[in-house]
C-alpha cells in the first residue's frame, strides 16, 4: 500500500474542536474589547501564540493602545457600494492556524464577498479547524432575547446570532460595569463622539434601559454557570436531587405573537433545565393562506434554532389536541398567547384558554399578552 493509499493521520483522526471563550457585555462601552485584548497581552507575554483576527477599537485610544504589539492576521479589504470595508480574512487565519485568535463583535454581518454571511459563522469554521477563539458580544444580540430587548429599548436588533453559540462556549466571562459608571464613560466621550452623547442618553443609554439589560446579562451568565455545574455533577456522578424534568408546551398559531411565545418558552425551559415543545394544531377544514404558511415555516425555523421540538397536530378542536398532547407528554407548563378572537366570539364558541385551564390538572398555564391586540 502506498502512502497515498494509506492516507495521512489527519484523514483518520478528527481534528479536536478549538476552545471558545466569550466576553459578554450588556451595552457598547462596557469594556469587552479592552478586556479581551488585555487577556491576549497576558497570554502573549507568556509565549502563547495569540493573533488578532479582527478587532474594532471604535477609535478609543485606550483600546487601540492595548492592541499594540500583538501579531495580526491582515484583514480582507472589500469594495462595497463605493466604500472599502475591512473584514476578518477567515482563510488567512486558517492558513496561519494560531493557538488563539481574537474575533470582536460576533453578531456582525459581513460584507458581500466574504466566506460567510455572519462573523459567528466564520468563528464556527475556525473552531472546527481546531483554532481557539476569544470573542466578544453583547447580550441583546442573542435571538431568544430579540423581542425582550426591543420592548425594553424600543430598538429591534437587526444583527442576531443563535443562543447555541453561547451555550456551546467553553467559557463565558461577563464584562460588567454599573449603569452609572457606563453613563459617566459616555458623558466623558469615551464611548462615542461628544456630539452623539445627548441623543444616546435619550435613547439606548437611558438608565432604565441599561439597568434592565445588565440584569439580563447577569442572568444569562448565571445560566451558563448552572450548565457548568450540571456538567460537573454528571462527570462526578453526583446524584441529582433537583426533581423531575420540566416540560413546556408552547401553543402557537401563524401570528406575529408566536415568535415571542417561542422565545418565552425557550427562556423558561433554560431556567428550569427542561425541554420545550412548539405545537401547532392544523384544522383539516381550514386551509392556511400562502402568507400564513410562510409565517408558520419561519416560526418553526426559529423554534428549531432555539432547540424546541416542533410538533404539528391535526384536529377540529385545537383545545382537544393541546390538552391530549400536554397530558400524554406529562407537560408541566403550557405557554399560550392572548386570544385574538373577539369577546362575542368567545361567548358563543367558548374560550380555548379557559377550557384548557379547566381540563388540565397540575399544569401551570402562562398566557402571554399580545402587544398588537387592540384594546376595546
Amino acid at each position: 500500500m502506498t502512502n497515498d493509499e494509506a492516507g495521512t493521520p489527519s484523514d483518520h483522526m478528527a481534528r479536536p474542536r478549538g476552545c471558545h471563550k466569550i466576553f459578554l457585555g450588556y451595552a457598547p462601552g462596557v469594556g469587552k474589547t479592552y478586556t479581551m485584548l488585555s487577556e491576549a497581552q497576558r497570554r502573549f507575554s507568556r509565549g502563547e501564540d495569540v493573533v488578532i483576527g479582527f478587532v474594532e477599537p471604535h477609535d478609543r485610544p485606550e483600546t487601540t493602545a492595548m492592541a499594540q504589539g500583538l501579531p495580526r492576521v491582515p484583514t480582507k479589504k472589500i469594495e462595497y457600494r463605493g466604500k472599502i470595508l475591512e473584514e476578518m480574512d477567515t482563510a488567512a487565519v486558517l492558513a496561519r492556524h494560531p493557538g488563539w485568535v481574537l474575533v470582536d463583535e460576533l453578531a456582525h454581518t459581513n460584507a458581500p464577498g466574504t466566506s460567510h454571511e455572519k462573523r459567528w459563522q466564520s468563528v464556527e469554521e475556525l473552531l472546527a479547524a481546531g483554532i481557539n477563539v476569544i470573542s466578544t458580544v453583547n447580550v441583546q444580540h442573542f435571538a431568544s432575547l430579540n423581542d425582550t430587548v426591543a420592548q425594553i429599548t424600543g430598538v429591534c436588533q437587526r444583527e442576531t446570532l443563535p443562543d447555541s453559540i453561547l451555550d456551546e462556549a467553553d467559557e463565558v466571562a461577563l464584562v460588567d460595569v454599573t449603569p452609572d459608571a457606563l453613563i459617566n464613560r459616555l458623558n466623558r466621550g469615551v464611548i462615542y463622539d461628544s456630539a452623539k452623547v445627548p441623543q444616546a442618553l435619550k435613547n439606548f443609554f437611558r438608565r432604565g434601559n441599561l439597568v434592565a439589560l445588565r440584569e439580563i446579562a447577569l442572568r444569562r451568565t448565571a445560566e451558563e454557570v448552572d450548565d457548568d455545574l450540571e456538567a460537573y455533577r454528571e462527570a462526578k456522578h453526583i446524584e441529582d436531587n433537583w426533581g423531575a424534568e420540566e416540560r413546556l408546551v408552547v401553543a402557537i398559531t401563524p401570528r406575529p405573537l408566536a415568535s415571542k411565545l417561542i422565545r418565552r418558552g425557550y427562556r423558561l425551559a433554560r431556567r428550569m433545565n427542561g425541554r420545550f415543545y412548539v405545537v401547532f394544531v392544523r384544522s383539516p377544514g381550514l386551509p392556511l393562506s400562502s402568507k400564513d404558511e410562510q409565517t408558520l415555516k419561519e416560526i418553526f425555523a426559529l423554534a428549531g434554532e432555539l432547540g424546541g421540538e416542533v410538533v404539528e397536530l391535526a384536529g377540529e378542536s385545537a383545545a382537544d389536541e393541546l390538552i391530549e398532547f400536554a397530558q400524554t407528554h406529562q407537560a408541566t407548563y403550557i405557554v399560550m398567547g392572548q386570544s385574538a378572537r373577539s369577546r362575542v366570539d368567545e361567548i358563543f364558541r367558548g374560550s380555548i384558554i379557559n377550557r384548557i385551564m379547566r381540563e388540565t390538572k397540575s399544569i401551570d398555564i402562562l398566557v402571554v399578552a399580545d402587544p398588537e391586540r387592540a384594546v376595546g
